[in-house]
């Protein structure tokens, strides 16, 4: 059973394994090699690093019989941040249970406007759970070039 809990300071490292994986095994499909070494660099494994953000942010955890298989960053702006699923567990609705509970979130909250930039990879799912692209925005990380949308939900 898949449930979502806050993060603990013992998920770090297989949070960060999650972020790297993904964007080197899924996000693949949508850019070029180069574009996901700017993204997900082998740095992006530094659980040290990862775990000062996430003492700020705690996020939420998709988990399965307590092994996460899941995360979102939500902060209290609306921001969602990071949003990945273990490349072994996606079409399994663990994003639409952290996507629930971002909403739900959002509104105890009283936030009433989520937004996101969003790969083009993701682009499909948050459509699917309501949002609207804002823009289509280019980054640059590198000297590599990024697309990725800004989309918003308002409640």
């Amino acid at each position: 059973m898949i449930k979502v809990r806050k993060y603990k300071k013992e998920d770090a490292a297989v949070l960060a394994s999650i972020f790297y994986h993904t964007i080197h095994i899924i996000n693949i499909g949508d850019y070029t090699e180069a574009q996901v070494n700017v993204w997900a660099p082998e740095t992006s494994k530094d659980t040290a690093r990862w775990m000062k953000k996430w003492e700020k942010i705690s996020p939420l955890v998709a988990v399965i019989n307590e092994q996460p298989v899941g995360f979102a960053e939500f902060e209290s702006t609306g921001h969602i941040d990071c949003f990945y699923v273990h490349h072994e567990y996606q079409g399994q609705g663990i994003g639409s249970l952290l996507m629930k509970s971002i909403f739900n979130e959002a509104r105890k909250q009283d936030i009433n406007r989520i937004f996101a930039e969003v790969s083009i990879t993701a682009r499909p799912f948050f459509e699917l759970k309501g949002f609207k692209v804002v823009k289509q925005q280019t980054i640059v990380r590198q000297g590599v070039e990024l697309n990725n949308f800004v989309m918003e939900k308002i409640f």
